[in-house]
């Protein structure tokens, strides 16, 4: 019997032993598991995580391009200046100035209608009439019309200078007309006043009128 009992609590010892070496072999192998998935577990984060940083760029560069579009337009309207750029008013005002030197030194329209006059006065006037009508109907009409065309000239001279002054008026608030502008106006204006008036004159006769026929 006391054989038995050793055999026993020697074949429990052995049944203890295997028990703890197979708990031991499963552990191990558990561990090693564990450290065999974590590479792979590490490398799964590092490969999601620079996928995630490429999406956010590749989603990220429209919105800066978007971003600098906007920049540049918002610099290329701020650049822009507002309001009339005072072109058309220049040109205005040169076109003034001449057409008040026209007036003033004749145009070929007035010498044409003058010269018209002047041909229809020889064809309606007899050799046989007054001295005092030929020289009005060859000269008078001629010089009449030549002093129209003047005044006519003048006069759109005028209000060409008097429009480029006032235009400012009626344009962008708080947009100052260029010096130059006003000076070359008020020139265009002041050689229009002096054609209108030249014209008026010569028109009445109270200037260079006809000579006395008696």
């Amino acid at each position: 019997m006391g054989t038995k009992t050793v055999d026993g609590a020697g074949t429990g010892a052995e049944a203890k032993n295997d028990e703890t070496a197979t708990e031991e072999t499963a552990v191990d192998v558990t561990k090693a598991s564990e450290e065999a998935a974590e590479p792979e577990t590490a490398e799964a984060s590092e490969a999601a995580e620079s996928a995630g940083a490429g999406d956010e760029l590749a989603a990220g560069e429209p919105a800066d391009d978007e971003d600098g579009e906007d920049d540049e337009e918002t610099l290329l309207l701020d650049e822009e200046p507002e309001g009339p750029s005072g072109v058309g008013q220049g040109a205005a005002a040169v076109v003034s100035v001449v057409l008040g030197l026209v007036s003033l030194t004749g145009g070929w329209i007035g010498t044409v209608a003058a010269a018209r006059e002047t041909l229809i006065g020889q064809l309606q006037t007899s050799s046989t009439a007054s001295v005092a009508k030929q020289v009005k109907e060859v000269y008078g009409d001629a010089w009449q019309t030549t002093a129209l065309w003047a005044g006519l000239f003048a006069l759109v001279a005028l209000i060409t200078g008097v429009a480029v002054l006032v235009r400012p008026a009626f344009g962008a608030p708080g947009k100052a007309q260029a010096p130059w502008i006003k000076s070359v106006a008020w020139a265009g204006v002041a050689l229009g006043v002096i054609g209108l008036l030249l014209a008026v004159l010569k028109y009445s006769d109270a200037l260079l009128g006809l000579p006395s026929t008696s």
